[in-house]
């Protein structure tokens, strides 16, 4: 394998020093050790380039234990969750459909402290035309996408901005609290990513339910970062400029369908890399901890569904 080469700008070398602790020499030790570990770990068939490996890494600061941890969750939730992870091909009738829906697109540019922010429309989808799952599944391939053409995100993270307009009691009803437990477990257990800050707009009182079960899973950290606007867009613009957003938030630069349309042809690009990314996951063994506890997850929220029924 290539050494790693560092082509990222001279500004975010110097954050990821100071948030992340890495250099040239931290980065090549945790890159060996991180291998070597994998290959004690004969029930887990990884991914082991460089770009997905930082990706942990720099997600859980350089620790590498951490980062270990992370990447084997990431496997068991794929094996025990396969609806959400698995057969994740960009041209399925059913992925197309939701790609073209404009749910969740990365804004050109970064902020100011050069973070991506990312757009979420969690109303912008008919719950008797699309399944949650499917919304779910187009959403880890997204990221998976912006993490491999813009490096960047992986040291400086992103900016969630959640538009409600549109979200309704029909949607809410889809939305589970057995799906939502097993979606934040993937989020925050499985994923190394490095949210900075939450904004919600557009609000509406169906969205409260759901918001407050989301809410007991996040860290203590997170929700400090979390901030409701309801329909106050100047509050909005003192974290995000109205000049960063599209034209119908009040930007000029671009439209929400030039975006959208940017970010489903780069997912598709990339059919190749998922048909690949099938064999990668974690064998059935009964030594893999990680796969117990994602199993335990799913199978408590399989009782909170059957609760909910009875």
């Amino acid at each position: 394998m290539e050494p790693y080469v560092c082509r990222l700008d001279e500004n975010i070398q110097a954050i990821a020093r100071r948030e992340l602790g890495e250099d040239a020499r931290t980065r090549e030790e945790a890159l060996a050790q991180f291998r070597d570990w994998l290959k004690t770990k004969p029930h887990i068939v990884a991914r082991t380039d460089h770009q997905t490996l930082l990706r942990y890494l720099r997600g859980c600061k350089f620790n590498v234990d951490k980062a270990q941890m992370k990447l084997e969750m990431y496997y068991a939730c794929k094996t025990v969750m396969p609806k959400l992870l698995i057969n994740r091909n960009p041209f399925l009738p059913e992925i197309q459909a939701v790609l073209r829906l404009g749910l969740m697109v990365p804004l050109p540019g970064y902020d100011a402290e050069g973070r991506k922010v990312i757009l979420a429309r969690l109303g912008a989808w008919d719950p008797k035309k699309h399944k949650p799952k499917d919304l779910l599944k187009a959403a880890s391939m997204l990221l998976d996408v912006l993490f491999m053409d813009e490096e960047q995100i992986s040291v400086t993270g992103f900016v969630q901005l959640h538009d409600l307009s549109g979200f309704s009691l029909k949607h809410a009803s889809v939305l589970d609290v057995s799906l939502v437990k097993r979606v934040m477990t993937v989020w925050r257990e499985a994923y190394p990513i490095r949210p900075k800050a939450v904004h919600y707009i557009n609000t509406p009182a169906a969205f409260k339910p759901i918001f407050e079960v989301g809410k007991k899973f996040m860290k203590e950290k997170m929700k400090k970062r979390v901030f409701v606007h309801d329909t106050n867009m100047n509050a909005l613009n003192k974290h995000i400029p109205a000049s960063f957003l599209p034209k119908e938030y009040g930007g000029s630069k671009y439209s929400l369908a030039e975006v959208t349309e940017h970010w489903a042809r780069r997912i598709e690009i990339y059919r190749k890399w998922f048909d690949e990314d099938e064999k990668y996951k974690m064998t059935d063994r009964k030594h893999a901890l990680a796969l117990k506890k994602v199993k335990d997850v799913v199978s408590a929220s399989q009782s909170i569904k059957k609760l909910e029924i009875d």
